[in-house]
Parts: C-alpha cells; structure tokens; sequence
C-alpha cells in the first residue's frame, strides 16, 4: 500500500475553498461506480416514499408535532413520545440518508473525467429537490397534515424520482446528441401515457387525501370528497394506461422496434399489473396498511417504469473527441 500524501496547508485551503474541485483533482471514478451512486440516490427516494407512507399508516404523522425539531424542547423524539415519534423521527432522520446518497451521486459525477456538467446539475437539482421538499414536509407538520400539503410532499417526491431516474439513465450514456430509436407517432403515444400517468398519480393523491388514512389518530380534515367516487375514477385511468401500454407494445412489435423500447415496456406491464392486484384487493378489503403501504411502492416503480420506457426510445452514443484537419477519428479517439 503506497503511502497517503501529506496534506499542505495549501491543500487544505483548496479543499475549504471549493471541496469538489479538490476532490475531481485527486480521483476518477469509475464509470460503473458513478452509475451506482446515481442508482442509490434513486433507491433511497423511493425507499423515502415507503417509510412516508409507513408514517401515515401508523398514524404517527404528527409523532413530532413541531418542525424542524421534534418537540419544542427537544431536536429527537423522547421516549415518552413512545412508537409514533419514533416512527416520524426515524422518517426525517432518513433524509439525511437521502442527502448522503445524493452528495455521493454529486460527487462521482463531478469526479467523472472528462467532465461532465449536465451530469452534475443533474445531481445539484436532487439536492435542492430534497430541500425544499423537506420544507414542505415541515409545513404538512406546522399545519396539522392538511390533505392538500400532503398531496404536495408525494408529488414533490414523484419529482425528485424523476429527475434521479434522469440522472441513472444519462451516468449509461455518452453525451453525443439523442439519436431517436423509432418513429414520432410512437414518441407521441408515450408522451400520451406519460400525461395519463401524472393523471393517475394525481388522482391517487385526492384518493389518499379523502380515503380514512389521516396519518394521525386525531382528527385530521380530509378531502371533501366521496371517497369511493375517485378511486373509481383512479381505477378507470389505470385501465386507461394498461390500455396504452398494451397499444404501445403492440406498435413496437409491429414497426420491428429495438429490443429496449420493448422490454422496457414489457416491465411497465409486468408492473401495472401487480398493481392493479393490489388495489383491487385493498379496496374489496377495506385498505389495510400493509396494502396500501405496498400500493405506494407500486405507485413509484410505475412512475419508474414509465419514464425508462421514455428514455428508451433514443440513445445517446458517446461524443466523438475533436479531430485536427487530417487527422484520423482512431488516432484523435486514442489521444482523447
């Protein structure tokens, strides 16, 4: 093992200046290291979705009653505050983890030689995602788990899914410009169930926000809606994108498309489909927990799956280094 270099008092003022640079200046990841950084962030924003839902269902959503700390007195939950504190805690104690997982990601990719900025911004973007959807978990605290402000948090974790889901694809790619894989009436139908899906995650937020779920054993204002009205109309829009990817592998199939856009769409059937299984049997079972915690889950790899099966209908191969008049396209590819 070679020995560490001695950190200069120059050194040390070049890391406190802009620690990024220092640490792209002193290690290159690996491509496959910076993919997984950038799958982890991903991973932990939808494990952040889950432990979300878990605080809801276990009416522990104002197991800390005040924003940033826990109580008045108190930064962490106390033991008198017993399971629902603890449970709320440890959900806001999971987004440091989720900061953690997206500084790495930022960090890989700034490291990345040769550099890649929109790579970067990619990740600074799931930073200040983060941020403010802290905010606004605080604010559905402050105000009592308002159905509304709750319907806000999901979608602002929806968004922080997609722009990681983003950030996974584009650390595959090179950074050559997009090269489309099939035809434009086939992008147009996807962009037709993108705009379904958003619909469907929309409606499912009212059918949380006026379903008998409060997140809080007291009682908690909910949507003044009929309830059962809007999960069936959350049922006929999920119909509605089976629908459309079954069409949408069918016109694959038919146009002779690459194996990616199939498969992709291929998972995004696969998915839906458990899916359904589950909100039906939640919904004939009166919505128990554990349920409705999975049905969560399957609302983010839905989301997931949709978004991959977009991002399949191109590729981006990597960019070819700048050649000098006369010279080769191997032999500029060798000096890059």
């Amino acid at each position: 093992m070679g020995r560490v270099p001695k950190l200069t008092r120059a050194d040390a003022v070049s890391a406190a200046r802009n620690p990024l640079a220092f640490i792209a200046a002193r290690w290159t990841p690996q491509p496959r290291t910076v993919q997984r950084a950038a799958l982890a962030a991903l991973v932990m924003a939808v494990v952040l979705v889950v432990t979300g839902g878990a605080v809801r269902l276990t009416s522990s959503g104002l197991g800390c009653p005040t924003w940033p700390k826990c109580t008045d007195d108190s930064l962490a939950a106390t033991s008198a505050m017993g399971f629902h504190g603890a449970i709320e805690f440890g959900n806001r104690m999971l987004t440091y983890v989720l900061c953690a997982a997206v500084g790495w990601a930022i960090i890989a990719a700034r490291s990345q030689k040769p550099r890649r900025r929109s790579l970067t911004r990619l990740g600074w973007a799931q930073f200040w995602v983060v941020m403010s959807n802290a905010v606004i978990g605080g604010i559905v605290v402050l105000v009592g788990l308002n159905p509304y402000t709750v319907a806000v948090h999901f979608m602002a974790t929806t968004a922080l899914i997609t722009v990681a889901v983003l950030m996974w694809q584009r650390a595959k790619e090179g950074d050559a410009a997009p090269r489309p894989l099939v035809g434009t009436s086939v992008v147009q139908l996807v962009w037709f169930l993108v705009a379904a899906t958003v619909l469907l995650i929309l409606v499912g937020t009212v059918v949380t926000g006026a379903g008998p779920h409060a997140g809080d054993s007291s009682d908690v204002p909910r949507m003044p809606v009929n309830w059962e009205t809007v999960a069936k109309l959350h049922a006929v829009l999920a119909w509605v994108v089976v629908t459309l990817t079954f069409a949408l592998w069918f016109v694959l199939k038919a146009v002779d498309a690459p194996q990616g856009p199939l498969r992709r769409t291929r998972d995004l059937f696969v998915v839906l489909l458990l899916q359904g299984v589950i909100g039906y049997v939640q919904y004939f079972t009166k919505l128990p927990e554990f349920l409705v915690g999975l049905h969560m889950l399957g609302s983010a790899l839905i989301w997931i799956a949709v978004l991959r099966v977009l991002l399949s209908l191109r590729e981006r191969p990597e960019a070819e280094p700048a050649r000098l008049p006369g010279q080769s396209a191997e032999t500029a590819l060798t000096k890059a």
